[in-house]
């Protein structure tokens, strides 16, 4: 494959660029817009999709610029180029997120351990197992309501997960790929940026909630950690499956679980042995489970296979 249609330094500074302005337009509304401070916690976080979305929008289009601006005739793909397509769906969704939830069995076991206590200790179960199931669906409902209508499920199950990957995989690995790095290189690279982003967390962790030095930096530091290993994953899927909502779905549904469980009080040896047998699935079946001939009609041998290195025709 010849080289791509734009430089390697073209390609980091652009995927820096985006990464540092995605931080940064979060503060504008206060420090450059001058607006005065949000009134409420909801006024805050819809400030910030705003933001986000903006942010958003503005890496694709300077994405698209640089992509496509050697070649005018692949603009009509420049979504493919994204992972944005219909088709494959189905596999894009439920293969990578059967795979993401072997990482997370211990944690189920765990939790079927907890429902299992608390039925038990439950009269009304006892009584009647029709009651008991009323109950539960109940408690289902009432938690659905609770999340919809709660501004940090949003932020974190929607406007993350949708913004994130959009800017950190969408747009910035096929940058890299057409830039010339191998794919393993992106794999590692990209999620370096992708830590850039977290990086804030630490000025509102020690400057607004007054939080020690040392317990700042713990704290960001498990989270950049954290981050830069899911960013590794997302990358791959995003690289292996042609689809970003391959990696949206992983995730969503990260943010929704936390990090996996290892250890509960109920069941030590059950848990950590579904978590060491999940773990061990997880490994088994990653390559297989996101084959690109899963996912795609056209494989041609190309690192990029989607097609956008062949845009680098001058």
């Amino acid at each position: 494959m010849e080289e791509g249609s734009i430089s390697k330094p073209v390609a980091v500074i652009a995927c820096t660029g985006m990464a540092v302005f995605y931080v940064a337009i979060l503060y504008s509304p206060t420090l450059v817009l001058r607006l005065p401070p949000p009134t409420s916690l909801n006024n805050f976080m819809i400030r910030r999709f705003i933001c986000a979305l903006v942010s958003s929008i503005a890496s694709i289009i300077l994405c698209s610029h640089l992509l496509s601006m050697r070649n005018p005739q692949a603009e009509s793909s420049i979504f493919e180029a994204f992972g944005i397509r219909v088709d494959y769906l189905w596999c894009a969704m439920v293969f990578p997120l059967s795979l993401t939830s072997l990482l997370y069995a211990g944690s189920f076991v765990s939790k079927c351990l907890f429902l299992m206590s608390a039925r038990k200790e439950d009269e009304l179960c006892e009584a009647c197992s029709f009651e008991c199931f009323k109950i539960t669906f109940q408690r289902f409902l009432d938690w659905i309501h609770s999340t919809a209508s709660n501004v940090l499920a949003w932020r974190n199950y929607v406007v993350a997960p949708l913004t994130e990957e959009l800017v950190f995989r969408a747009c910035m690995i096929p940058l890299l790929l057409c830039g010339g790095f191998k794919t393993y290189s992106v794999v590692f690279l990209s999620p370096i940026f992708f830590s850039l982003a977290h990086l804030n967390h630490f000025s509102e962790l020690y400057c607004q909630q007054n939080y020690p030095f040392s317990k700042a930096a713990q704290t960001v530091g498990l989270q950049l950690g954290y981050t830069v290993i899911f960013g590794w994953y997302a990358s791959f899927l995003f690289i292996r499956t042609g689809h970003l909502l391959a990696s949206i779905v992983a995730h969503i549904f990260c943010n929704m679980m936390g990090l996996p469980i290892l250890l509960s009080s109920r069941g030590k040896g059950v848990t950590i042995t579904a978590s060491v047998a999940g773990l061990a699935g997880f490994l088994w079946l990653l390559f297989p489970a996101t084959k690109p001939e899963l996912y795609n009609n056209r494989t041609d041998n190309c690192r990029c296979w989607h097609d956008y290195c062949s845009w680098s025709s001058s």
